[in-house]
């Protein structure tokens, strides 16, 4: 590649990044460090440590970024990307693994598929910035490829930490991998959605991946009948 198709390439990266960071309302460039996670500022204890749920979710970022369990994903990622979202949000969205543009982005669901993402959220009312959004992988697989099963086994408990922390009322699962790692079944989601099922007293619901919907469009009136239910169950658990 060109010097000149260098920059311009760089050119659509930046361009494509700031316009997700807007979506997300970030309305300013966050400094070295900081993170897209939003959260309570005044701190909450929790533990020993008195740390909110933003900070302790801070921390655990921090940690997975150092993360080389699985070597492979390790030597190929471009960014490791952890999450984000509200750190207290009531609803939280898993999905499979980071693609390329997450990859390169270091935040989740910015593709096409992340595109549909956003307006399957604002149907029923709220908004990126709102929920969480992470996925079963941390980095991206070679190729866009499967997640393996022991790449699964070696993140699976940075997910199960993420969802301690945050602690949602609702978690809605992407696709086979997602429902298949929280349920612990080997069950499609064909057969899986349409009912909540349950993760440690959260209800579940289990919907069809928006890069499943880009390729069979004619299934997006199912992943809307489900999230009615999450919407009637998110009002049916207010306090």
């Amino acid at each position: 590649m060109t010097p000149g198709k260098k920059i311009i390439e760089l050119a659509r990266k930046t361009k494509g990044y700031l316009k997700r960071l807007e979506e997300e309302g970030v309305k300013q460039i966050p400094a070295a460090g900081r993170t897209h996670l939003e959260g309570s500022p005044k701190p909450m204890p929790d533990g020993a440590k008195g740390l909110t749920p933003r900070e302790r979710l801070i921390e655990l970022k921090n940690e997975v970024e150092q993360c080389v369990r699985c070597e492979e994903l390790a030597k190929t990622r471009h960014s490791v990307v952890f999450g984000a979202g509200h750190a207290e949000a009531k609803l939280c969205f898993v999905g499979e693994a980071p693609g390329y543009d997450e990859d390169q982005q270091g935040l989740p669901f910015v593709g096409r598929a992340g595109q549909l993402l956003t307006k399957i959220i604002e149907s029923i009312g709220l908004s990126r910035k709102q929920v969480f959004i992470c996925n079963v992988l941390k980095c991206r697989p070679p190729q866009n490829r499967n997640p393996l099963p022991d790449e699964i086994l070696n993140c699976e408990p940075y997910l199960v930490k993420q969802l301690e922390i945050i602690k949602p009322r609702v978690i809605c699962a992407l696709g086979n991998f997602a429902a298949q790692t929280l349920l612990k079944t080997g069950k499609p989601v064909s057969q899986l959605r349409g009912n909540f099922h349950d993760y440690h007293g959260i209800p579940v619901m289990v919907t069809f991946h928006p890069a499943y919907l880009l390729r069979n469009p004619d299934e997006k009136r199912k992943v809307w009948e489900d999230m009615k239910r999450i919407k009637s169950e998110l009002n049916r658990l207010k306090p």
